[in-house]
């Protein structure tokens, strides 16, 4: 077996990574999410609580992939052999499984959407027809499958190329790239009429918004938007020499994912206020309510087509941490293994996508517990399996690892006071656990049936 490899430098570590968890997730849903819970006063708790959970669970699982450097199940058996908390590791690979053969399928809507910019399909229609239009491609079953076949082609063809030749590689291209691009968009857009109101609506809290509710959505934001709770940031770890600074890493991460999130903001929100419309536009503000504006604009079709490119980007860097989980474990780092075992596994999940793909045409009336195909497939990720492997995680690392190994992990090339370290490791101990399952409580309706069940007591008590 041949040397396992790594990343060539730390920047190379640091952009895959950042580009792991600037997805989708920290792109379009952000501003949604922002939109229906009062902007300012939800980005200032998405930011606290990002800081507060969010980096001490990255750390977490930054210790755990570099200290046994392990993909996501030989990392839990070195750490804890003889018991079963490897099957966290089986968890995280399902969950990416899952994830990205529905999260392509998104992706290949960006792919018909850029396709159908250049083939000027989308200039000077009409708001409804942005609808209708949108309807038609997701409804389309051979549109659907052919975009989502092109995106994980895209996925698969730089997973097998390795870690430094395809992964770092292209996240050193994609992610500069795509900074650049949401650098001039923010500029187009604050230029925009009316804009100020879309700049005060991210930036100046409105606190009579806050609810419980609030809260646990801002909670759930921060550390889905970093890729934790599915041993990606495990594997990508394990890659990292064992001199270079974890903490360092993790920050900028960190810092990097809450300037995404604030650059999309400045992106979306000052056009969306410019042309009056609504900033709780949901999943279809990519494909419906932004060519709408863009439209609209001089030469708004070029900038939207850059914002495609963004999100394709974004989509395809968070798709290759999402299937290396699991090409890591089924190589144990073997190159030889890679390039074969990459395209099986991918194939895979092409098919295991295609029902998804589906699920908005032919297969519309085929429902799990009432929900579509794609949605109960989202659903069983979001609100099941992530925050789940997650509370696992936070449970496992301050638990089954030595303080004197997380020690010495997190102080490796820097010098490491000990109250700081004290106070990581009693977030992820003590606060990460009953946040995480806040949120898990609110994502399965518990505390709903909670407050009936109280009520009931009430009553029947008088």
């Amino acid at each position: 077996m041949k040397q396992k490899e790594q990343w060539t430098s730390k920047i190379g570590f640091v952009l895959a990574a950042a580009g792991s968890a600037i997805g989708l997730g920290a792109i379009w849903k952000f501003p949604y999410v922002a939109g229906i819970s009062g902007g300012g006063a939800f980005f200032i708790l998405f930011l606290i609580f990002t800081l507060m959970i969010g980096l001490p669970l990255l750390l977490s699982e930054f210790v755990l992939g570099r200290s046994t450097q392990g993909d996501a199940i030989r990392a839990y058996k070195t750490a804890a052999p003889g018991t079963k908390w490897y099957y966290v590791g089986y968890l995280g690979m399902i969950t990416c499984f899952i994830l990205l053969s529905y999260y392509s399928v998104i992706g290949g809507w960006i792919i018909s959407y850029i396709i159908n910019t250049l083939t000027r399909r989308l200039n000077g229609l009409k708001s409804v027809e942005y609808s209708r239009l949108f309807a038609e491609t997701i409804s389309n079953p051979w549109i659907s499958i052919s975009v989502h076949f092109i995106f994980m082609f895209i996925t698969i063809a730089i997973v097998a190329k390795g870690v430094q030749k395809g992964i770092e590689k292209a996240s050193q291209l994609m992610m500069p790239a795509l900074f650049i691009i949401f650098v001039i968009l923010v500029v187009r857009s604050l230029t925009l009429p009316g804009a100020l109101e879309g700049i005060k609506f991210l930036f100046f809290p409105d606190f009579s918004k806050i609810t419980a509710e609030t809260v646990l959505l801002a909670l759930g934001q921060a550390f889905f938007t970093l890729s934790v709770g599915v041993s990606v940031m495990v594997t990508y770890s394990s890659y990292v020499p064992k001199s270079a600074n974890l903490t360092k890493s993790a920050l900028s991460i960190v810092m990097m994912n809450i300037f995404v999130v604030i650059l999309a903001g400045l992106a979306i929100f000052p056009a969306v206020f410019s042309f009056g419309l609504e900033p709780d536009a949901g999943p279809v503000l990519l494909f419906e309510v932004l060519p709408n504006i863009f439209n609209r604009l001089p030469f708004g079709m070029v900038f939207f087509f850059a914002f495609l490119v963004l999100f394709l980007f974004a989509a395809l860097t968070s798709a290759f941490s999402m299937l290396e989980v699991t090409v890591a474990v089924i190589t144990k780092g073997d190159p030889q293994k890679r390039k074969k075992w990459t395209w099986i596994t991918g194939a895979a999940i092409f098919l295991a996508g295609i029902p998804s793909a589906l699920s908005y045409g032919p297969w519309s009336d085929i429902l799990i517990f009432n929900k579509i195909i794609f949605d109960a497939a989202d659903y069983l990720v979001s609100n099941i399996l992530l925050p789940a492997g997650a509370l696992l995680i936070a449970l496992f690392v301050p638990n089954k690892i030595d303080r004197t190994v997380l020690m010495k992990e997190l102080g490796t090339g820097t010098l490491l006071p000990q109250p700081l370290f004290n106070t990581w490791y009693n977030l992820v101990r003590f606060a990460a656990p009953v946040a995480i399952t806040a949120v898990l409580f609110e994502l399965l309706g518990f505390w709903d049936t909670l407050s009936v069940v109280m009520k009931e007591v009430l009553s029947y008590l008088g």
